[in-house]
């Protein structure tokens, strides 16, 4: 009939079908670890089984988010679901003792100012740690030696802010996670030097489910370093949640690291939850991966409270980089503020998602989103999505977005001054990132993250 569009019939693809089947096997093979891990959980105090119990009942009836879900769209983690399914999953794996300080040095913040606790493959290493005679109003354990050791903070805080219904991967971790941080600042107390949490990956087709909380309380102060690293260029899984939780007037700055290898896959969320007078700082810097994503999401549950989202990626070769935060404005009176920016070459593909969520009744908010991403390549993309929801009237909201390539006039001008054309273009990528770095306050942390910036761009 003239005029009518008639659907055409989806096309057979077995290469997707392939990824689609072995997608519902590794969703089994989850499930039957969980069974598996059964008498180990009876261990466990109840509210804590409650809780994996629900996580896994969630993960169970969603599965894996899939580019269909509006989060997700973007980005296709069917890869790093599949990677439990290869045959040699967690084979070889060496054990904790087998590993030297000299193998992951390299990874290490400061040796003399800063207080560590390593994790190789998600499992604790007491003796590449330096848990040893800390500042008093500090606890700093390994999450199972605090689980078995009943630390109250925990059942009052650990997966209450991260919900397993967002997703599936905070789901599959909360459910399986085995280790990880557990890091308490008492009432008033003042820590100075830097807690370091260094995750290290040693072996191919892992899955490292780890699983952090730090609770600051009403007028603590801290400085907390999340490393991600890697002594292998294989590919393997690093699933993480962090929750953070600030009582009224407590103050933390935050940095997170990812250096690991290329192959890997990195998924994360790192929670914020802040009282009145809080004040929190969270950066992120991501240079590894095949496939990073990190969610950030804070929200400000007391009045006069200050989040602060910051980000630098780099990505190069095929590797996608994904971010989405959210900012929540629950009370009045509240500021936050946000600088993404992102450097992509090659085929590269790069996600920004922000969002800025205000309450009815947070009036009087002040709330500042800016991202900007630089591509060097004609085969390099990026999507960004702004977004601003607001259900309150006597606010002060404003996001910006921007995408270019290299200013060809200021590459002009560095080159007439004698400079050659490679050393100009690597001048303007380190000045274009180095608006995030400057909010690293730590030198050594500072000096490591320009030494990774400085490399990539050599390559």
């Amino acid at each position: 009939m003239p005029g009518t569009l008639l659907a055409s019939p989806p096309l057979h693809d077995p290469r997707k079908e392939k990824l689609q089947e072995r997608t519902r096997e590794a969703k089994v093979r989850y499930l039957m670890a969980f069974d598996a891990g059964s008498s180990r959980r009876e261990k466990e105090p109840e509210w804590l089984q409650a809780r994996r119990a629900s996580a896994i009942s969630h993960f169970e009836q969603n599965g894996f988010p899939t580019v269909r879900d509006e989060n997700w769209k973007y980005t296709d983690v069917t890869a790093a679901a599949n990677l439990i399914s290869e045959p040699q999953f967690g084979l070889n794996v060496p054990a904790v003792e087998d590993i030297k300080s000299e193998d992951v040095e390299a990874f290490f913040l400061d040796h003399k100012n800063s207080i560590r606790i390593v994790f190789l493959n998600g499992k604790l290493a007491p003796h590449l740690s330096t848990l040893e005679h800390l500042p008093q109003g500090l606890t700093l354990l390994g999450l199972q030696e605090a689980i078995t050791s009943g630390e109250e903070v925990l059942q009052q805080h650990l997966g209450r802010h991260a919900s397993p219904e967002d997703n599936g991967f905070i789901a599959l971790n909360t459910a399986l996670f085995e280790d990880g941080a557990f890091i308490q600042v008492e009432k008033d107390a003042k820590i100075e030097p830097a807690l370091h949490l260094l995750f290290v990956n040693t072996a191919p087709l892992t899955a490292a489910k780890v699983r952090n909380l730090v609770f600051l309380g009403a007028g603590a102060d801290a400085t907390v370093v999340e490393s991600y690293a890697s002594i292998t260029d294989d590919a393997y899984l690093t699933n993480i949640v962090t929750e953070i939780v600030a009582e009224a007037g407590a103050n933390l700055d935050h940095y997170k690291e990812q250096v690991e290898s290329t192959n890997a896959f990195h998924i994360a969320t790192t929670q914020i939850h802040a009282s009145d007078h809080a004040t929190v700082q969270s950066h992120t810097f991501t240079f590894g991966g095949r496939l990073s994503r990190h969610d950030a999401n804070a929200i400000m549950d007391g009045e006069f409270t200050e989040v602060t989202l910051n980000g630098l990626y780099l990505a190069s070769g095929s590797q996608v980089m994904d971010n989405h935060t959210v900012m929540d404005h629950a009370k009045p009176n509240c500021k936050s503020f946000e600088e993404y920016v992102g450097v992509l070459d090659d085929k590269a593909v790069g996600v920004f998602n922000g969002k800025i969520f205000v309450r009815p009744d947070a009036q009087k908010t002040d709330a500042i989103q800016n991202n900007r991403a630089l591509l060097l390549s004609r085969g390099a993309e990026v999507n960004t999505k702004p977004q601003l929801e607001i259900f309150a009237d006597d606010v002060k909201c404003t996001h910006g977005a921007t995408i270019g390539e290299l200013d060809d006039e200021a590459l002009f001008y560095l080159r007439s001054r004698g400079i050659a054309k490679s050393a100009a273009r690597d001048m303007l990528i380190y000045a274009f990132a180095h608006a995030v770095l400057d909010n690293v306050t730590i030198p050594t942390l500072r000096d490591q993250l320009e030494q990774q910036l400085m490399q990539r761009l050599r390559h």
